[in-house]
């Protein structure tokens, strides 16, 4: 008879269920893109959904396209949201968009569209994300990559030609090591800084240099 009461105590002790790891982000940007209940998929859609970790994930999201030859101006376009989340993630605030901004939206196949393309990249680099070094993915860590990540945003407002796509690259260094805590990617991307700094400091003194020859040669 005790046994059976035993048992029976046994049988009516819950079961504890683990929770299931996040879904990674190229699952959650496909799913949203195929949602077929929205007509257009705004920015304020995106900050909505991804939650806690919107700082890496829309980073992410809107420095990728500015590694891949795009029309003339899109990187100014992309660089006005960036300046603002990197701002907020190096004053250590929760992510936020101005409505001029969050209203901004596109039609979902156009979504898809662009999802498609960078999923494939994406996926790969998300299985490559480890909780390593994490000292170097936290805060106060974290607000000084916001930091740096805001002067890159900054240097992508500039017209300088082919000056985007390396400070892009390496902004989507930090935010894949602030999205997976994974301070390797963020040491990756502290180097790609060093990288996109010089090529562009050189860049822009090659101009300098050409427009201060050209006026001493018009007007000397």
């Amino acid at each position: 008879m005790p046994h059976s009461s035993a048992a029976t105590n046994l049988r009516s002790v819950p079961k504890i269920r683990h929770r299931p790891p996040g879904r990674r982000l190229w699952a959650i940007l496909r799913s949203l893109a195929r949602d077929s209940s929205r007509e257009r998929i705004s920015i304020g859609d995106l900050l909505d959904t991804l939650h806690d970790r919107a700082f890496g994930a829309l980073i992410f999201i809107f420095a990728f396209p500015n590694i891949l030859p795009t029309p003339p101006g899109t990187s100014a376009i992309l660089a006005a949201p960036l300046v603002f989340l990197t701002a907020q993630m190096m004053l250590g605030r929760k992510p936020w968009l101005p409505g001029f901004i969050a209203n901004r939206s596109m039609a979902r196949k156009d979504f898809a569209s662009m999802t498609e393309r960078v999923v494939p990249w994406l996926a790969r680099a998300e299985r490559l994300l480890r909780p390593r070094l994490m000292i170097l993915a936290s805060p106060p860590i974290e607000y000084i990559v916001g930091a740096i990540c805001f002067l890159l945003a900054a240097v992508l407002l500039l017209p300088i030609p082919l000056g985007n796509m390396l400070p892009a690259f390496a902004i989507c260094l930090f935010s894949l090591g602030i999205l997976g805590r994974d301070g390797i990617w963020i040491v990756l991307g502290l180097i790609a800084t060093i990288i996109s700094a010089i090529v562009v400091s050189g860049v822009v003194y090659a101009l300098l240099k050409s427009a201060i020859f050209i006026i001493s040669n018009t007007f000397g």
